[in-house]
């Protein structure tokens, strides 16, 4: 949830509002796991669980306590209706504590919401290293003996990367945690591949038909294309639009991400096939008229 305009990656988010988070949430997660009763198209992740919203610079150490309200009111609802009405296949945990335990050691976030009340039968994965952060800058373990042990215990069935994990053998070795827990961190991953059909013949599932010739066909550019030009939230004109082509003579475009394809794209994004930077639009749009000079500076 996008509380603080401060925050660097509030553009990750689906905004500040619970309500339209979950519903968003729900569609693309049905989207992304298709409808096929007994296979999984691809296995969405609902992150990050929970209550992260910065400080980005402390996300790996600090601490949040919030109210019973604002935690059942503002950042839970999207994630109850991820596993309640999206029936999402996996869930990541929050680098930061809540109410003093790191999110991936914290029993209440992970048994008690997502299991007990919930009824979440996936499996929950951790953020790359946040593992490490339950013994090093958190200082909740002593060890990684023992914040690996935490972990699986509190229900974080994966671990990423997987090397914080590898020291569940001294761990076992230790008694720090029994063979039976981690075979049912185990299982509920396996059961995981089993829904996506990875053991079984391509044959039998619907969604080993697709192939790379469906993506970025006309189809999809053409859906896009609908999508953003429902989704656009437009300032209120006052007479200033639509800009007179009989009187126009000139159009200035300042700055430098106004022809780059970098800044269309966010974090953690592909490699559109046709990117149309905002330069590019208005050239598009206001045509190439020698009266109009168009230059990005």
């Amino acid at each position: 949830i996008f509380r603080d305009p401060r925050w660097g990656r509030g553009q990750e988010t689906y905004g500040e509002d619970p309500f339209l988070t979950a519903e968003m949430g729900v569609a693309f997660i049905g989207g992304l796991q298709g409808d096929d009763p007994k296979y999984v198209k691809v296995m969405a992740c609902a992150k990050h669980f929970a209550v992260h919203s910065g400080p980005e610079a402390e996300r790996h150490r600090f601490n949040v306590a919030p109210s019973d309200r604002d935690l059942y009111e503002t950042y839970l609802p999207a994630f109850e209706a991820a596993v309640c009405q999206g029936h999402v296949g996996s869930v990541m945990g929050a680098y930061n504590s809540v109410y003093g335990k790191p999110a991936y050691a914290n029993p209440f976030l992970l048994q008690e919401l997502l299991r007990r009340q919930w009824g979440f039968d996936g499996f929950v994965v951790s953020d790359g290293g946040a593992i490490y952060d339950i013994w090093a800058p958190h200082k909740y373990a002593a060890t990684p003996e023992e914040a690996a042990a935490d972990a699986v215990k509190a229900g974080c069935n994966l671990c990423s990367p997987g090397s914080d994990y590898d020291v569940l053998v001294h761990a076992v070795q230790r008694c720090l945690i029994s063979e039976v827990e981690i075979d049912d961190a185990v299982g509920r991953a396996l059961a995981a591949r089993f829904r996506l059909g990875l053991f079984d013949p391509p044959s039998v599932v619907p969604w080993s038909k697709i192939t790379l010739a469906q993506n970025d066909t006309p189809e999809h550019q053409a859906l896009a294309l609908k999508v953003a030009q429902e989704s656009l939230v437009l300032l209120k004109n006052e007479g200033v639009l639509p800009l007179n082509r009989a009187t126009l003579k000139r159009i200035a475009v300042i700055g430098t991400n106004a022809n780059s394809v970098t800044m269309l794209l966010g974090n953690y994004s592909g490699t559109p096939s046709k990117p149309v930077t905002i330069l590019d639009g208005i050239k598009a749009v206001a045509g190439d008229r020698k009266s109009t000079r168009l230059n990005s500076s």
